[in-house]
């Protein structure tokens, strides 16, 4: 029987790229979502690139009985969990609101899947966990810093319930992956990231920028001890972190997991600047953009980016797609929604 996979806030970037993967990987898929952070643009997009019609559940993972009825009347074999605020500025402003949404509904989650049979947890965890590390490129066996924003602390505290959970219950297991900075869209410019309201991320900040609806775009420091003083992230493309979830899942099904509970970072391990990532947006897509420079902003650290070689040996993944190609699709992602 073919194995259905619950993807919570799967009408949102990473989890509608996902959904796309997994269908085409040969998974069912039922995506659950309160819409409080997109439109059902993506989750559309989603269903024109597999032709199918995807089961979709309009609800908060934070109303338990919600997600016990989920788990209830339907056979779940994994869940991939992304429904969670993500704002770090915003969660500098209301720690309760990110602490209540982001532990309430994974805490739902894991009661779910232990208590209704579904064996398999994905969560969906950041780069943010490793602070400013202290060497790099930072290994999954890099020691987390103690978190800059309470975003952060969230995604921590949600790691550890999934471990000491799969410990003390027996009947879960669990794997966490570490994204760095996943951007791009879709290459059928039918899925990509369409924030609400002012972009936090930087690429949906530059296409909009280039189209005009941003006056400019401010690059925060130009002042950091690093090649051309701007920080460095480790980029990835969305396509290529989508496909890590579906090899996770894979090996989660294939009872290959050499532990109950596996963390694994998702990134490319080559740094690039942010001056680094305007500069090939405006070569490659043949745009001028204005920029200006700004004061550093808080609490952002200086450069971090990954060494994915545990991901590579043991998810047998590794990240395909160029720098170019995603930022192409990024900016006809963005036309394509100036269009609709």
């Amino acid at each position: 029987m073919t194995p259905t996979v619950l993807v919570s806030g799967g009408a949102g970037f990473i989890g509608s790229h996902v959904t796309v993967e997994l269908i085409q990987a040969g998974y069912n898929v039922i995506v659950a979502d309160n819409m409080s952070n997109c439109d059902k643009t993506c989750y559309n997009g989603a269903q024109k690139i597999t032709g199918r019609k995807i089961p979709f559940f309009k609800m908060d993972f934070c109303n338990r009985r919600a997600v016990e009825k989920l788990f209830q009347t339907n056979k779940i074999d994994a869940v991939i969990h992304f429904a969670a605020f993500k704002a770090v500025g915003e969660s500098v402003a209301q720690p309760v609101m990110y602490y209540r949404n982001n532990l309430d509904s994974f805490l739902n989650i894991v009661d779910a899947a232990r208590t209704y049979g579904c064996p398999n947890i994905l969560f969906s965890s950041s780069a943010t966990v490793y602070g400013q590390p202290e060497k790099l490129p930072v290994t999954e066996e890099s020691p987390r810093q103690e978190a800059t924003s309470p975003y952060g602390n969230t995604k921590q505290i949600c790691e550890d319930v999934l471990r000491d959970s799969v410990k003390a219950y027996g009947n879960i297991r669990g794997i966490a992956l570490r994204y760095f900075n996943p951007i791009g869209a879709h290459p059928s410019a039918l899925m990509g990231e369409l924030p609400r309201g002012v972009p936090n991320n930087l690429v949906p900040f530059i296409t909009q920028t280039a189209i005009g609806k941003r006056e400019c775009l401010s690059i925060f420091g130009n002042d950091y001890p690093t090649p051309d003083g701007t920080c460095l992230r480790d980029y990835i493309d969305i396509v290529d972190l989508a496909k890590a979830h579906v090899c996770a899942v894979d090996r989660m099904m294939a009872d290959k997991m050499k532990e109950p509970y596996e963390i694994f970072n998702i990134g490319t391990g080559k740094p690039v600047s942010v001056m680094e990532l305007v500069n090939a947006f405006q070569k490659v897509n043949g745009v001028k953009l204005n920029y200006k420079i700004a004061p550093r902003r808080a609490g952002d650290v200086t450069a971090v980016w990954a060494d994915p070689s545990k991901a590579n040996k043991e998810l047998g993944w590794k990240a395909q797609r160029t720098i170019e190609e995603t930022l192409k699709a990024a900016w006809t992602w963005e036309l394509f929604i100036a269009h609709k």
